[in-house]
């Protein structure tokens, strides 16, 4: 699994080490892929101890949630973060820009213009675009505040209907938004530059002017997976269904096949898009294997100890959690309702729909072609086996005392003969081996339970 995570990733992202300048690109549309690809190598930055983060910036602006997400991102990491102006930061861009501690400009750049608009470009209705404005300007004075930032180049970048001044001077006149050329955002106020350090050439000369060692940088690109992480993160339930469903059926057919495949399949992509997304790393998965361990280890040594099986369902249940959470490796970890909320409704949908689809295969599955041919293509005492059953061994057919042998391995579930009636059966505790002779000892419900002679 750690050699496939690995593979995923970039060949520059994996060398990232103590003291790098890592630069990352953002450019185009600000979209969640972006965000994905931005929140993994800020966070193997810090786990690396890099030196400082560099996003050479050109955007033309990008979804504001996304934005929102990006900012939070970036306050999180305890090392220096700049953004170099390459030529374009517009609007979300803009206000990404005002996250970063440092800025600076190519000589011919601009930065601004961050009013919010519909998703095709059209104007937000008043009413909504007042609401709007009104609670983002506001968040958003109190990230460029926070960084060291005029708080009123927020209002000049998003507020149409306000006018800017700093001091005696109209920054922004009511009516019209903000947009910085580089010689207007280096330009001083009260000793102070307006948004940007220094106008540069290059990311290197950037480097060179912030003290920064060039020999040190490392540029990485995103690769085409955190895309393919969006989907994988949206449909993270589905993926756990397909997991648990599979194990289940794996569980209940003797052997390891196609069942057993398709839970490793989906688990395996499951983690594999929360890593890509920048949500877990390898400690999660090794988690969940641990736990796939403990109950292998109680179902083949100690079988019905139970306390092997649900350690290694709490650490599976667990691992599945906290593959959603956000964590960050320099913040402490303090969980929150906000933080767990998103992965706990993903992991009880998906518990919920487990359960709900078992009882169907339960109910159903077995009286399907299908299904007969896959569980009956097994070995039994007698050698393998491929005879559909009879309907009627699903109907309890027998009675407490009475002796059979166990056509397939009890582990504990599996099929024992009665006379000439095929019965699902459940061992009592531990596993019985093909051609064993058994006895029931208890019947509950549809649930035949039985025990070595």
């Amino acid at each position: 699994m750690c050699v496939l995570f690995g593979s995923l990733l970039p060949l520059e992202a994996q060398e990232i080490t103590k003291g790098s300048v890592v630069v990352v690109p953002m450019e185009g549309p600000v979209t969640q892929a972006q965000f994905f690809f931005l929140r993994r190598v800020l966070k193997d930055a810090e786990s690396a101890g890099a030196a400082a983060l560099i996003l050479n910036m050109d955007t033309p602006g990008g979804e504001l949630k996304t934005t929102e997400q990006i900012v939070q991102a970036l306050s999180k990491v305890t090392f220096p973060t700049y953004t170099y102006v390459n030529p374009n930061a517009g609007s979300a861009g803009a206000l990404i820009a005002l996250a970063t501690k440092y800025v600076y400009m190519a000589p011919i750049s601009a930065v601004g213009a961050a009013a919010p608009v519909m998703s095709g470009g059209a104007e937000v209705p008043e009413t909504m675009n007042a609401k709007m404005v009104s609670y983002y300007s506001g968040y958003f004075r109190s990230v460029a505040e926070k960084n060291g930032y005029n708080p009123n180049l927020v209002d000049a970048f998003m507020n149409l209907k306000k006018e800017v001044k700093i001091g005696d001077e109209v920054l922004n006149p009511e009516g019209a938004v903000l947009t910085l050329s580089a010689q207007e955002a280096v330009k001083e106020y009260g000793g102070k530059p307006l948004m940007a350090q220094a106008i540069v050439d290059s990311v290197e000369e950037l480097c060179e002017k912030a003290g920064l060692p060039v020999t040190q940088m490392v540029k990485v690109e995103p690769g085409g997976f955190e895309r393919i992480a969006l989907w994988i993160t949206a449909l993270a339930p589905l993926f756990l269904l397909g997991g648990i469903l599979g194990a289940y059926l794996e569980f209940k057919t003797p052997g390891f096949g196609i069942a057993g495949v398709l839970s490793a399949i989906c688990f395996l992509i499951y983690f594999t898009g929360h890593y890509i997304a920048g949500l877990t790393g390898f400690e999660v998965a090794a988690v969940f294997v641990l736990g796939v361990l403990l109950i292998l280890i109680e179902l083949i040594f100690f079988p019905g100890v139970f306390v092997f099986a649900a350690l290694g369902t709490a650490l599976m249940v667990c691992s599945l959690l906290f593959a959603m959470v956000d964590f960050y490796p320099a913040q402490p970890v303090s969980l929150s309702f906000d933080m767990l909320a998103g992965p706990l409704i993903k992991l009880g949908i998906a518990l919920m729909l487990s359960v709900f689809g078992i009882a169907l295969l339960a109910r159903f599955l077995p009286d399907l072609p299908f299904f007969n041919r896959l569980v009956l293509g097994f070995q039994t005492a007698e050698g393998p086996s491929f005879q559909a059953p009879s309907a009627s061994r699903y109907e309890v057919r027998v009675q407490v005392g009475d002796e059979g042998v166990a056509r397939t391995i009890l582990r504990p579930a599996g099929q024992a003969k009665f006379g000439q009636t095929l019965v699902d059966v459940v061992a009592d505790g531990e596993f019985i081996d093909p051609g064993s002779r058994i006895r029931v000892r208890a019947i509950e419900g549809k649930r035949v339970v039985v025990d070595l002679i």
